[in-house]
């Protein structure tokens, strides 16, 4: 049975839906997410086991999960520019097939440098293909309702750090770190069918037109398209690159207690199961933050920026009381600020994303993403290592969770540093030829299919001179049909074709 095609608008534009498939793609979005963050988030349950086995230091063992998250964000911009080119779905189907590789290659680890290679690198970079794609094709499918739709698919991350945390813990139990890391492969080789479900919307991207004589793969042409597909010219301006900095320093800070609050936790003196129900606890608050996040939002009452300052504030300040709610054995206090983290870290989550729209404008969505999150990589990389440093300098983890709070808090204060942060409306996104405009189909240029159906799609000459010349032919034969010039014939033989 054929898949129904999407409508377009008058100039054949993909007009968002608001629904209708785009749920299935919000599900899609929800496992995948929950697959690849839950499963980050949840890391935290083997470092244990790893320091004890492999005898290594908190820092050594603190690269596993940096390198993972930095390699997710680093492989994005690549992930995006095949979307541009051959379509979502494949590229988010290999991703799938990579992230579940690497964990099967990791449950034969003889050593650290094994892990590195193989959850950090391979599934890694599996996840860099899967979550950015994902996103934008959930943004694709939706405009009024695009910020509850993020914050239904996101909230997949928090069900996972809820399940995943104590179910994690079983499975080292009954089938040691080795056969946990085999059953967390075939969990992510699921991402595959969540890829099969993307129906791709838009008319394929404007790509390079090969002058006369240009080969068609010459480092021209091939910087062309990389630097159409990556969206490079978004370096040269300062909101975008404003906002890069913001999200690098949130990143800095925001996967820290994901990483060591079970071992902090621990380190307190409480239980493996009590350490892994704060997890669990937080991930609950988590979404019901994403969706109250997502649904306040489409409210229209504040502007995205001014609610992402608000939500990355209260989650810097949540964070900086971490290690105080546990003074004096209180495992209630700790419980208390680990669920009001979580509420507050879920909800700035969804309108991270939905902000990039606000700065960028939509036809150039997916490769500002891509950007985005190779440049928070930074951010990503050395985060959890530096607290695992700090750990080891001062023998606990009080130091980590005030130094990533302080990441938060400062980004929160570089985000209002936006052109136009302080104004009540939206400013217009900026265009590639830097002029401002209204966004009258919001999904231009998201998630297009392969260029060209032709095989020889890079070669075809320039399309637009051709229209030009056949519209010069219809209006002379109007014309003379009109008023029945006798040398009609012989004007219409001089028009070149």
């Amino acid at each position: 049975m054929a898949s129904p095609k999407a409508p377009h608008g008058p100039q054949g534009q993909p007009v968002a839906q608001d629904g209708g498939w785009g749920w299935m793609v919000v599900g899609a979005l929800f496992l995948c997410s929950a697959l690849v963050f839950g499963i980050i988030r949840s890391l935290g349950v083997f470092f244990v086991e790893f320091v004890q086995y492999f005898e290594e230091s908190a820092q050594a063992i603190s690269w596993i999960t940096s390198i993972g998250l930095a390699m997710q964000q680093c492989v994005t911009p690549v992930g995006t520019a095949l979307c541009n080119a051959y379509g979502a779905r494949p590229v988010v189907m290999v991703g799938g097939f990579l992230s579940g590789l690497g964990f099967i290659l990791a449950s034969q680890a003889t050593c650290v440098t094994h892990l590195y290679l193989t959850m950090g690198i391979i599934s890694g970079s599996g996840w860099g293909l899967v979550f950015t794609p994902m996103v934008a094709s959930v943004m694709q499918y939706f405009t009024q309702r695009r910020s509850l739709a993020m914050g239904l698919g996101f909230t997949g991350i928090g069900l996972s750090s809820f399940a995943f945390s104590p179910f994690f813990q079983l499975l080292l139990e009954r089938y040691a770190w080795r056969g946990a890391l085999l059953i967390l492969g075939g969990l992510s080789l699921n991402m595959v069918a969540c890829g099969a479900l993307i129906r791709p919307l838009g008319a394929p991207k404007a790509v390079h037109v090969l002058a006369p004589g240009e080969r068609a793969w010459s480092c021209s042409s091939i910087f062309q398209h990389a630097y159409s597909y990556l969206e490079l010219s978004l370096l040269l301006q300062r909101p975008f690159l404003t906002f890069s900095l913001a999200l690098s320093l949130f990143n800095s800070g925001y996967f820290v207690p994901y990483v060591h609050l079970v071992a902090h936790s621990r380190h307190e003196g409480f239980s493996e199961y009590q350490a892994a129900f704060v997890i669990s606890a937080t991930g609950v608050t988590d979404i019901v933050g994403r969706v109250f996040a997502g649904w306040s939002s489409d409210l229209g009452r504040l502007r995205l920026p001014h609610m992402l300052v608000f939500w990355t504030g209260l989650t810097g300040i949540f964070l900086l009381l971490l290690p105080l709610g546990s003074l004096g054995g209180s495992y209630p206090g700790l419980l208390t600020v680990g669920l009001l983290y979580g509420f507050c870290s879920g909800a700035m989550t969804p309108l991270v994303f939905s902000n990039v729209p606000e700065i960028v404008g939509m036809e150039r969505m997916l490769g500002a993403l891509g950007l985005l999150q190779l440049i928070e990589s930074v951010g990503g990389l050395l985060g959890a290592p530096l607290s695992g440093w700090l750990k080891d300098l001062t023998g606990s983890y009080t130091a980590s969770f005030l130094v990533a709070g302080g990441f938060l808090l400062l980004g929160s204060v570089v985000t209002t540093t936006l052109p136009h942060f302080w104004s009540r409306t939206s400013p217009s996104p900026v265009r590639r030829n830097g002029q401002t405009h209204q966004d009258q189909s919001p999904e231009t240029g998201l998630m297009t299919n392969p260029i060209s159906d032709k095989p020889n799609h890079i070669e075809t000459i320039a399309q637009p001179q051709l229209d030009q010349k056949d519209s010069q032919v219809e209006a002379a034969e109007d014309i003379l049909l009109k008023t029945n010039n006798e040398n009609g014939c012989a004007l219409l033989e001089n028009i070149p074709r």
